[in-house]
């Protein structure tokens, strides 16, 4: 078995996240591996592999254009920025989150809010590629979506479905597998409602398998008179999507096969069936899940608007922490509640919120996380962090931890240039308590 060039810093995962090189190599047995026995990429194969067997996954319920916190998460109703949005109770006694969402604060239990996001990045491009990859855009590196470095480390190799399913199209600033390859690509979804286009056969499987002897056969001639990189990565991609049209865990695309009370329990909307789909894929082996969201870059029109977004967004939510809670999955499944950046406290003319990087919030679930509290805060007026600021770069280093994938695991670019998964900042321990 062969392995992309990697360096690791540190090796095997506990129940929140990594253990030291040290402790690993004491583990694996000093002796050994200065024998060769176990090389270090074989014992990182080995770490690898055990995360694997654990079946921890990842929702990622992308809110896209930055939903407004004052209307979500953190409500500041005794102050003029909180507008008329109201704070409701939730079922954590002292926490409360905004009218808008009295379902999700039926399972506040489950989730820890952080409401000290902080950036410097207000446009849409940049925020969105920033909160999709832990790094800025940078010239000449292609660097990994969040989804591709969590299905190229802990990701099932031997699953007959990809790695890593993108729900509701390819958004802005999403990114795909960079220099990871297309091995880690998103499968992308337009609609839960549907199986993926082609996804079957429209022949026998026996002419099926004809063809796709052909085609290789035409493969191996381009590839003589062309180059193979081309052809092993059209062959790459021929060869997954083969064996996921052909494999009886395509059911998992297919909510039709979950019964009417589940999917009334979810709602009978597309952000219903997305995430309704996003627990079945998870249960059939996915990895990684991204649930996108359009709408709500709310410049104008604010309050209406994300009274209508929360509204398609809350049922659906607070039943998909529910339901992985009650068939045994949150724990190992880690959800997560963001956008690229938060709004305004001051409303505008247009009774509208405007970009705001500055405070911001993010929610968690499962996973690991300790459900049923609030980290940071920002001052009474919502205008700046109090409290506990929290960088991207840290957000990103607690769900790699989470995830147990190390966060300074280090891949190498296309120009052979080491990157780690994260480059600074240390992941947010009270997270999991």
């Amino acid at each position: 078995m062969s392995y992309r060039l990697q360096h690791h810093i540190r090796a095997t995962a506990n129940r929140h996240g990594i253990t030291s090189r040290r402790d690993f190599l004491r583990a694996v047995g000093v002796a050994g591996a200065a024998v060769g026995a176990v090389s270090w990429t074989d014992a990182i194969a080995l770490a690898a592999d055990d995360l694997r067997k654990r079946n921890k996954a990842c929702i990622l319920l992308w809110m896209a254009g930055g939903p407004s916190q004052f209307e979500t998460f953190s409500p500041k109703p005794d102050h003029a920025n909180g507008g008329e949005t109201k704070a409701i109770s939730t079922a954590v006694p002292g926490i409360q989150i905004a009218e808008n969402l009295p379902r999700v604060a039926d399972v506040m239990d489950e989730i820890a809010i952080i409401r000290s996001m902080t950036s410097k990045e207000g446009s849409h491009p940049r925020a969105s590629f920033y909160m999709h990859h832990g790094y800025l855009p940078m010239g000449g590196v292609k660097f990994p979506t969040l989804g591709s470095n969590v299905a190229h480390q802990i990701g099932d190799a031997a699953c007959e479905l990809p790695s890593f399913v993108r729900i509701g199209g390819r958004g802005q600033g999403s990114g795909n597998a960079g220099f990871l390859g297309v091995d880690y690509d998103p499968l992308i979804l337009q609609n839960a409602d549907r199986p993926p286009a082609n996804s079957s056969p429209t022949t026998s499987r026996d002419r099926y398998t004809r063809r796709l002897s052909l085609l290789q056969s035409l493969d191996n001639d381009f590839a003589s008179a062309e180059g193979t990189d081309l052809v092993n990565d059209h062959r790459k991609l021929v060869d997954a999507a083969s064996e996921m049209i052909l494999s009886p865990k395509m059911e998992a695309f297919d909510i039709e096969r979950e019964s009417s009370s589940m999917r009334d329990a979810y709602g009978r909307t597309n952000f219903g069936a997305s995430c309704l789909m996003a627990r079945r894929l998870i249960e059939h082996g996915v990895t990684f899940v991204e649930v996108n969201v359009g709408g709500w870059d709310t410049h104008d029109n604010n309050f209406e608007r994300v009274a209508n977004l929360t509204g398609q967004i809350d049922q659906p939510m607070a039943q998909l922490i529910a339901d992985l809670r009650q068939r045994g999955m949150l724990d190992d499944t880690l959800v997560i509640w963001m956008g690229e950046f938060g709004r305004t406290p001051k409303v505008n003319a247009r009774n509208g919120r405007d970009h705001y990087p500055r405070a911001f919030n993010v929610a968690l679930a499962g996973g690991g996380v300790q459900g049923g509290q609030v980290i940071g805060k920002t001052n009474a007026a919502g205008t700046d962090v109090t409290d506990r600021p929290v960088q991207v770069k840290e957000l990103f280093a607690s769900i790699y931890t989470l995830l147990g994938i190390d966060p300074a695991i280090e891949n190498m670019s296309l120009i052979g240039r080491p990157i780690q998964l994260v480059d600074e900042g240390e992941a947010v321990e009270e997270l999991w308590g």
